[in-house]
């Protein structure tokens, strides 16, 4: 199992990280108290464990870093912020200097039509509330009657053992 010191913030990756960051004016609060802001770095960390384990951002909390509350509103704020924007561009920058981006084997497609083998028009569609799992309605309403397929009036099955009947 991976240790929250595993998932920390290098120094080198701090030094980049902090200029993109935006600056936090304090709210003076009406009663004059208010608790200290937790440090940005100590919530990165949250936010970068939360991105890597995919947990949820309340699970934070077992961790000690900080309330995942706290990590989950400083992380809308800094991508209100454009922060993560931002830095998904410096990583490309980096990543261009370092290996190199080629776009010329990429291409777009942006057409908008039914696929070519999509399927019929007037399949089976679920509808209605008694309808259970995976029991699709039939095409066309109008064969159902009282004693048709689906009544559940009908006869039981009758199995058959060597040509003898068992109730």
């Amino acid at each position: 199992m991976a240790t929250i010191q595993e998932f920390s913030i290098s120094d080198t990756l701090w030094a980049r990280l902090e200029p993109l960051l935006p600056v936090h004016v304090p709210k003076p609060h009406p009663l004059g108290r208010h608790r200290r802001r937790i440090a940005d770095r100590q919530v990165l960390n949250a936010i970068f464990f939360v991105l890597r384990t995919g947990c949820q951002w309340k699970a934070v909390d077992a961790t000690g870093l900080c309330k995942g509350s706290t990590a989950h509103s400083r992380f809308q704020e800094w991508v209100q912020a454009g922060v993560f924007a931002r830095l998904w561009d410096e990583a490309l920058q980096d990543y261009d200097e370092l290996i190199g981006l080629n776009f010329a084997w990429m291409a777009l497609d942006g057409s908008l039509h039914k696929a070519p083998l999509g399927g019929k028009k007037n399949r089976a569609q679920p509808h209605g509330p008694r309808q259970r799992r995976r029991q699709a309605q039939p095409l066309d309403r109008s064969t159902r009657h009282a004693g048709g397929a689906g009544a559940g009036g009908g006869e039981p099955a009758r199995h058959e053992i060597d040509g003898e009947h068992l109730a």
